[in-house]
């Protein structure tokens, strides 16, 4: 049977694994981001040590990402605030070493290949990934098919109206200030109150605001999209209670105007803990 090696590369640690092609995980290993140098050699070393063989090697990762393979700089990372990172060649080193293909995706685009591959939107046709935490990013599949431009999507900076109860926040985002996320990812959170979503206290007005600007970019994704669904993952979207009022607030803003019914459309992830490593083997599977 054939092996597959999967990295999700993420800015706080690297978790590397093996599969095979029906999305069985056999071992996986975590691994601290330091140097590129450091942790793409732990990776490889680990590999080696599991004596994997690979079909392929899959890496969904943090970005930006140069994506376009016929840049000289394909498979490098591009200009990020992760310290050493900047110009990192992240698929170099395993092709290299294990003289295989070697596929390369943004973690938000992998997780979305993974979703509408393995979990919640299996035969659903088209899909929409959204992940609110440190960051907001954005992944659409429609048929199997990734939506790539002249770079990956930047979904977390569309404009945002501005909820009337946040009008005195400037946003977080250094680019655009009061971008979606700018208002919606966990800093802007705990910039304006101090403290994540989920540690308010019970009547905070926080959660209204924040389920309101995740509906409103739900309706104007729908809107350009038409996803069948709208998978909404990372940890602010974790708060108990959250995705109700998301759900909620997008049927009153979308005023029926919309085939799907938000209560069917909004879910959340259902690969789990599974969903970075099952994202690179699907962008190993697509090379």
């Amino acid at each position: 049977m054939a092996q597959y090696g999967l990295i999700e590369a993420g800015g706080t640690k690297f978790v590397a694994g093996i599969a095979d092609e029906e999305g069985t995980i056999f071992a996986r290993h975590r691994i601290p981001t330091t140097t590129p140098e450091e942790t793409l050699g732990a990776t490889i070393g680990w590999f080696r040590q599991q004596g994997l063989k690979p079909e392929a090697i899959g890496i969904a990762s943090f970005g930006p990402l140069d994506l376009n393979r016929a840049s000289p700089t394909w498979g490098h990372v591009t200009r990020t605030p992760k310290p050493h990172w900047s110009g990192a060649d992240l698929t170099g080193p395993f092709a290299r070493a294990f003289g295989c293909r070697v596929g390369l995706e943004t973690d938000v685009n992998g997780a979305a290949l993974a979703e509408a591959r393995w979990g919640a939107g299996k035969s659903a046709g088209s899909l929409l990934y959204l992940t609110i935490g440190t960051g907001v990013g954005g992944g659409f599949v429609s048929e199997g098919r990734l939506l790539h431009g002249l770079s990956h999507p930047e979904m977390g900076h569309i404009r945002m109206p501005r909820h009337p109860l946040d009008l005195d926040f400037a946003g977080h985002c250094p680019f655009h200030g009061d971008c979606l996320e700018g208002l919606a990812c966990g800093p802007a959170i705990i910039a304006r109150w101090g403290v994540s979503l989920s540690e308010l206290p019970e009547g905070h007005p926080g959660s209204d605001i924040i389920a309101w600007y995740l509906a409103q970019a739900a309706v104007t994704f729908q809107a350009i999209m038409d996803p069948a669904r709208i998978v909404m993952g990372g940890g602010v979207t974790a708060t108990p209670g959250l995705l109700d009022k998301i759900r909620t607030m997008a049927a009153q803003s979308g005023a029926g105007y919309f085939v799907g019914n938000p209560a069917e459309v909004i879910v959340a992830p259902a690969l789990g803990d599974n969903s970075g490593l099952l994202g690179a083997l699907a962008v190993a599977l697509g090379i």
